[in-house]
């Protein structure tokens, strides 16, 4: 049976009993309104760990003055069954007061550089700093010796290991792979924002990665591989923000270099914005 737990004295006595009995824990973060990816997350840290927490928290400092913060779907009920039949055994479900006491305006801030400035960063200002602020504030709530993330916000996944190595915390950062609809399109809490014609449209994105994928193995200029796949979304009916190809560490790759590379898009369908990345290799 899951624990729900909306008290940080409460929390910390339950994560307190359970290090006396010399178990290991396990945290997977979320804004809650969850799906399969989410879960897997919790499957994940379950193979870690003795206990796993799951946190549903809508941070307010993610979100920009024009993004969705506030018709972000909120489904407490349904998230608490589906983290209990996926073996969870604590629910943190803090207000804001708890998350931010000084409130969100005289909060301290953390911010990472580097990986943080291009692409998602570059595209959502202080984004990454909110995602920061919160996930700092988590770990220092909960504690876990394990905390999992999933790979579909691979830049995320970047920044939040950047920030444990940075500041030295004692827990490991687990990467869960992208859990995808039948016809490739990776699972995200906003799908749901899209009508039936645009989910028709939506898998388009992965077929690109596809495509982005094989054009660099073939051993085309990454200029016109990022070219042909920001022209493909277009004709589709999205708007892109990016279509490209990166090193694993952010950095631009020269044309046919081997070694890992991943394909990132994020791109606009109608009012909801959708991202996506597919790892891959180049043979030397």
């Amino acid at each position: 049976m899951i624990e729900t737990i909306t008290q940080l004295t409460a929390l910390r006595e339950r994560i307190a009993g359970w290090r006396r009995d010399g178990l290991r824990v396990g945290f997977v973060p979320t804004m809650g309104n969850l799906h399969a990816g989410h879960y897997s997350l919790v499957t994940l840290a379950r193979q870690h760990a003795d206990k796993v927490v799951s946190s549903v928290f809508v941070n307010p400092t993610q979100f920009g003055p024009n993004e969705d913060f506030t018709r972000y779907p909120r489904t407490p009920e349904a998230d608490t069954s589906g983290l209990e039949a996926a073996g969870c055994d604590v629910l943190w479900l803090p207000e804001v007061e708890a998350m931010y006491p000084f409130g969100v305006e005289l909060a301290s801030n953390v911010h990472v550089p580097g990986v943080s400035a291009v692409l998602e960063g570059a595209c959502r200002p202080g984004h990454f700093d909110g995602v920061c602020t919160v996930v700092t504030r988590l770990f220092n709530q909960v504690q876990p010796d394990v905390a999992a993330f999933g790979k579909k916000d691979f830049q995320q996944l970047a920044v939040i290991r950047q920030l444990v190595a940075d500041l030295h915390m004692p827990l490991e950062i687990l990467a869960g792979d992208i859990v995808r609809e039948a016809d490739g399109l990776a699972m995200s809490s906003r799908n749901q924002y899209l009508s039936a014609d645009e989910r028709a449209v939506a898998a388009t994105i992965h077929r690109v990665l596809l495509a982005m994928r094989d054009a660099a193995q073939r051993g085309q200029a990454r200029v016109q591989v990022e070219a042909d796949a920001d022209a493909s979304l277009r004709a589709a009916g999205f708007v892109p923000d990016y279509a490209v190809l990166r090193r694993p560490d952010f950095s631009v790759p020269g044309d046919a270099e081997a070694g890992p590379q991943v394909a990132l898009i994020a791109a606009r369908l109608g009012r909801t914005r959708l991202i996506d990345n597919l790892e891959f290799d180049l043979p030397g």
